[in-house]
């Protein structure tokens, strides 16, 4: 999971939410699908935090152009 993209890190979890919500898995397999959309949910947190970051690095300057601040 820790080299999974976010895109597929999301596409994963939405799987996950779907089998989970249909109601037809049996107690095991729900907790383990269950501990691994928390594991996926906890990844695509942190890379959206990660980007949020990075994004917030970038400043306007006075010109109308855009540069990475010092932070």
């Amino acid at each position: 999971m820790e080299g999974m993209k976010f895109e597929k890190a999301l596409e994963r979890l939405e799987e996950i939410v779907d089998q989970l919500e249909s109601g037809s898995l049996d107690l095991e397999t729900a907790v383990r699908l269950f501990e691994e959309g928390i594991a996926l949910s906890v990844r695509c947190q942190q890379e959206l935090q990660k980007a949020e970051g990075q994004i917030q690095q970038l400043v306007k300057k006075l010109e109308g152009g855009w540069e990475i601040a010092d932070i």
